[in-house]
């Protein structure tokens, strides 16, 4: 299931709207536009991953409007259009055990980087940047 709004504020303050505890729809919505597409998918593996990483997770982006893309130079067909995809902050992270977890909640696109991670939920296993493991 797909949320779509023209902006965050718009999205109805109850549970059945919004059921995920630790990711606000602010959060989740184009920096540049306020504009909230977003996979309820990638809400419950993120709700999940927070709840077994048992800390803070902090999302640097999450949707892209097409506008707002272009501008921060984002791929042309960047997972954030679609709005599977998040950048999270690995500062003063453990960011080899958020790995381990996002690869058991089913995440298939890992983009790697020195101040965050890339996860998304493409059709097909990706990965790109200094993978961090061996």
């Amino acid at each position: 299931m797909e949320l779509e709004y023209e902006h965050w504020k718009q999205v109805p303050r109850t549970f059945k709207a919004w059921r995920w505890k630790y990711f606000s729809p602010s959060e989740m919505a184009c920096k540049g536009t306020g504009q909230l597409k977003i996979s309820s998918g990638l809400l419950d593996s993120l709700d999940l991953l927070r709840i077994r990483f048992d800390s803070p997770v902090t999302i640097l982006s999450a949707y892209r409007s097409p506008y707002h893309n272009s501008c921060v130079g984002g791929a042309v067909r960047s997972r954030h259009l679609f709005g599977d995809a998040c950048d999270i902050s690995i500062r003063n992270k453990d960011k080899f055990l958020l790995e381990k977890l996002a690869l058991e909640l089913k995440f298939t696109g890992f983009g790697y980087y020195h101040t965050f991670l890339h996860l998304d939920r493409r059709p097909k296993r990706a990965r790109w940047g200094k993978i961090w493991h061996v």
